[in-house]
């Protein structure tokens, strides 16, 4: 017979699908074996955010940011706010973690079930590919030529922004090149010697219990005759690479989907590889399939999984 194990209550009644009164942990636990005892949905709230694109070369934009899309805190392109996903446990689910794009190459993909972020767009490389590449973000041009405005990059809806144009036309002023969007707002057009090719601002979300920026546009590269970094764009928060002259770019940081830096001389730099953040009720243990690289928090009342290489199948019990 049940009893309320000393406690003070109404008397316990549980039934599949419903459960009342006042439980101890042990009567619980029996209950669950017997399989009477209902689990709590599995909700999974995610950050999903894609490789970023590759810094143009030789007077080259800035990368895009991969395109990101989230649960919570925001989400990438001033888009609303998506809803958790309701799964099965015991089900498998796809993840894949976007690579960065080389020099003046787009990022790849990253996948979380039937959530896909889209790669960022490649910067501009003069007299080449002289627009910015469409993509998550959108990549930065490369400097004007003669009379010639090129165009940034189209980011994608609700992920991120678009690429910058490139800067005056007839002129091969210093920062005549155009930043890389970002989640958060589109790359700067270098405009002669006033403005530098900054590249947007990435998004911060606060998933893992703390805020992070994601998703940062690359810096493009300066556009003129002096061939230093004086007049490169800084990349935009959340892992951007900064814009060089004949040296001095730098890559997206790793895991962060941001832009690579544009080159004024050589090959731009690397796209940042994407991530994907899940969280859900500690109830549940999540188990990474062969391919995938990851590590799992706890978070509160919540666990935190986040996936930083790969592609492969995860599952939850």
């Amino acid at each position: 017979m049940r009893s309320n194990g000393g406690l003070v209550g109404a008397k316990k009644t549980v039934a599949v699908g419903s459960a009342s009164g006042i439980w101890t942990i042990r009567d619980a636990q029996r209950e669950n074996g017997a399989g009477n005892w209902q689990p709590p949905p599995l909700n999974v709230d995610y950050l999903v955010v894609a490789g970023g694109g590759g810094g143009g070369a030789g007077r080259g934009g800035g990368g895009g940011a991969g395109g990101l899309r989230s649960t919570v805190t925001t989400t990438g392109g001033g888009g609303t706010l998506e809803s958790a996903l309701v799964l099965t446990a015991g089900a498998s689910y796809t993840v894949t973690v976007g690579s960065g794009g080389g020099s003046a190459t787009a990022g790849s993909n990253s996948i979380f079930n039937n959530i896909t972020s889209v790669g960022g767009g490649r910067g501009g490389t003069h007299i080449s590919d002289n627009a910015g590449g469409s993509g998550g973000s959108g990549g930065g041009a490369a400097m004007n030529y003669g009379a010639n405005i090129w165009a940034g990059g189209t980011g994608t809806v609700n992920q991120g922004y678009n690429g910058a144009t490139s800067g005056n036309a007839g002129t091969d002023d210093p920062r005549n090149t155009g930043g890389g969007g970002g989640a958060g707002a589109a790359g700067t057009i270098g405009t002669g010697t006033s403005t530098k090719p900054v590249g947007g601002i990435g998004i911060q979300s606060s998933i893992t219990g703390s805020s992070v920026y994601y998703a940062g546009g690359g810096g493009g590269s300066r556009g003129g005759t002096d061939r230093t970094s004086a007049g490169a764009g800084t990349g935009g928060a959340g892992g951007g690479g900064t814009g060089g002259g004949d040296l001095g770019q730098t890559s997206g940081s790793v895991n962060s989907g941001g832009g690579g830096g544009g080159s004024e001389g050589g090959g731009g730099s690397a796209g940042g590889s994407g991530v994907v953040i899940l969280r859900y009720t500690s109830f549940y243990t999540i188990t990474l399939g062969a391919g995938l690289t990851g590590s799992t928090a706890t978070v509160g009342l919540n666990k935190v999984t986040t996936i930083t290489a790969g592609s492969g199948n995860v599952s939850f019990a």
